[in-house]
């Protein structure tokens, strides 16, 4: 089962929520099983620079099927996923995309948060995710 549009669009909303608790201006991407984007949206003034940034780390979350962030730890120098971010036309590998599960626990998706420190994008994405 893939993650619908009006799922994503309460995805969406739940970040947009946090991103405001914690003053912050981000762009929010969620993509479905197949890793296509399925909504997207970028808060008034959020960075540019960070719309391919969300839009990846949502790829990225879903290719693995698991956090970025948790890439990351796995994609230092010696680490066994060292320069995996070269793979698939680009990864990222810090903090911000997280997995998407439907009710059955069944990963549908993904959500990547892009905009401000990676605590805050993980944060925004962490409660996007659990608007489901």
């Amino acid at each position: 089962m893939d993650i619908t549009l009006e799922q994503a669009e309460k995805i969406v909303a739940a970040a947009k929520t946090k991103a405001k608790e914690i003053d912050t201006l981000m762009n929010i991407a969620v993509v479905d099983r197949g890793v296509h984007l399925v909504a997207f949206a970028r808060m008034d003034g959020a960075w540019l620079g960070s719309l391919d940034i969300a839009i990846k780390k949502a790829k990225t979350a879903k290719l693995f099927n698991i956090n970025t962030g948790d890439i990351g730890a796995l994609s230092q120098p010696g680490a066994s996923l060292y320069n995996i971010e070269l793979s698939n036309g680009g990864l990222i590998s810090f903090p911000g995309g997280v997995p998407v599960k439907n009710t059955a626990g069944e990963i549908i998706g993904a959500i990547g948060v892009s905009g401000s420190s990676v605590e805050n994008d993980h944060a925004v994405a962490e409660a996007g995710s659990l608007a489901l």
